[in-house]
C-alpha cells in the first residue's frame, strides 16, 4: 500500500521535505505522492506526511 495526497490538498508544501524516499512532488494543482516508492514510513514508524498536513489531506490509497 501507499499514501495517496487527495483534492483537499492546498498545495502547501509541508509534507515534500518530510518524506524519507522523496515520494511527493509539486504537480499541477496539488501534491502527488509516487506509489511506487512510498513504503507508508514503516521502518520509520509510520507515516510522516501525515502529521505536518494542515488539512488531513494524505490518506491510505486503496
Amino acid at each position: 500500500m501507499a499514501m495517496k495526497i487527495i483534492d483537499t490538498c492546498i498545495s502547501c508544501g509541508a509534507c515534500e521535505p518530510e518524506c524519507p524516499r522523496s515520494c511527493i512532488s509539486e504537480a499541477d494543482k496539488i501534491f502527488v505522492i509516487d506509489a511506487s516508492k512510498c513504503t507508508e514510513c514503516k521502518d520509520e514508524g509510520g507515516p510522516k506526511c501525515i502529521p505536518v498536513c494542515p488539512v488531513e489531506c494524505i490518506v491510505k490509497a486503496e
